[in-house]
């Protein structure tokens, strides 16, 4: 009985799903065994300020949503995915190494741009591969299922960290050059997966033709702007961490148990998705970061600190998993492409906008400062998604997601 509950449970799932989910393990095994490292190395190594930390991830994540509309609109018009997303993976992989070798901000700054260079130009073909390799009513728990992956990576990738640099004793450069490793397995298992002449557009892609977006797209985009005004880098939760005296090995479990979170709530929340529509799980992750930001402005107790950081979690897991989804079936399917890459680009921007002003807050004003913002703006952004959609008819969101 068990062993049917389980296949119930991924049945419509396919062999393509399950390589890219792999794929996506080692991808951010690679990137999150350097992330939690990234702001120590940058303040610490390099002696770069707040306003430094915020301009680096902010411009590198901006990077990353922009290049995915892109790779989008080239991916449609070459029909083939398979090239562009293993061309992103080992531009990624090779980058790792470059920024363990940075001795000024700037240059570390580059490395980390061509990092997420690879990383947003492989997304959009990758996910429009795992897309058509499943039907419509299955596309949630694909993606869900995917974001198991990314996230167990992130879960792991600290972890590996801890290992290599409390354990090994190797130092914190050793690190970036080893991170090419899972990069390059990430790699490998792209190479396995068979593609499928496209009957899906690329999931994300730049369309210039604003005017044919639906109304309800419109106010969605606009329900993500206000609220990514305050969703600054989460270089900023790890700094805190830091900053209230919790050493670096036990800042990195921390950041790993916050991504274990949102691993175990991916797939859960791709299911809710499919069966309750988007909507009320957007509002529940809006809400799971005010709670979060709000904690990490009022408090400097370190057991908080860490409870607020792995309750982060859920957030993070959750916005994932709905976001483009969200997105995506807000438009007609010939425009959902185009839907994904515009709420890709606007996502990016914002947090450039978002992690700039944060690090000018928190080398001029306060580092609490930081988070009273994000809380603000989250604020914000649960009023406007409840207005907006209120009196939306259920029919228009459920099911569509």
């Amino acid at each position: 009985m068990a062993e049917g509950a389980i296949r119930r449970y991924f049945g419509g799932l396919s062999r393509t799903t399950f390589l890219f989910t792999f794929a996506s393990l080692f991808s951010d095994i690679s990137t999150e065994m350097l992330y939690p490292v990234l702001p120590i190395f940058l303040t610490q190594t390099l002696h770069a300020g707040g306003s430094i930390v915020g301009l680096v991830d902010g411009f590198a994540q901006a990077t990353q949503n922009i290049v995915q509309g892109f790779s989008g609109t080239l991916s449609d018009r070459l029909q083939r995915r398979k090239p562009i997303a293993l061309a992103g993976y080992f531009i990624a992989a090779i980058s790792k190494p470059l920024m363990g070798l940075a001795t000024v901000w700037e240059v570390l700054l580059g490395a980390r741009v061509l990092d997420r260079l690879g990383a947003g130009a492989r997304a959009a073909p990758r996910d429009a591969l795992i897309a058509s390799s499943v039907d419509e009513a299955n596309r949630g728990r694909a993606f869900g299922l995917e974001g198991v992956g990314d996230n167990a990576g992130a879960f792991l990738g600290p972890l590996l960290a801890v290992f290599l640099l409390y354990s090994l004793h190797v130092g914190i450069r050793s690190v970036f050059y080893l991170a090419i490793i899972p990069g390059l397995l990430a790699f490998c298992m792209v190479l396995f997966v068979n593609e499928r002449r496209a009957t899906v557009a690329a999931k994300a892609k730049i369309d210039i033709s604003l005017r044919r977006f639906p109304a309800v797209y419109w106010k969605y985009l606009l329900v993500t702007a206000l609220f990514g005004l305050g969703n600054s880098s989460n270089a900023f939760l790890i700094l805190r961490t830091q900053d209230i005296g919790v050493p670096l090995e036990r800042t990195i479990l921390i950041y790993a148990a916050f991504n274990l979170v949102a691993a175990l709530i991916s797939y859960p929340s791709g299911w809710l998705i499919d069966k309750w529509g988007g909507r009320n799980v957007l509002l529940v992750s809006f809400i799971v970061f005010l709670i979060t930001y709000l904690g990490f402005a009022l408090t400097q107790n370190g057991v908080l600190i860490a409870g607020f950081f792995v309750f982060y979690g859920l957030y993070q897991g959750m916005f994932r998993t709905v976001g483009k989804a969200f997105a995506s079936h807000l438009v007609p399917e010939s425009l959902r492409a185009g839907g994904i890459g515009w709420y890709n680009t606007t996502l990016g921007l914002l947090q450039l906008v978002a992690s700039v002003i944060a690090g000018v807050l928190w080398d001029r004003v306060g580092h609490a400062a930081v988070f009273y913002y994000g809380a603000a703006f989250a604020v914000v952004g649960i009023a406007a998604l409840t207005l907006m959609f209120w009196g939306t008819r259920d029919q228009q969101l459920h099911g569509a997601v």
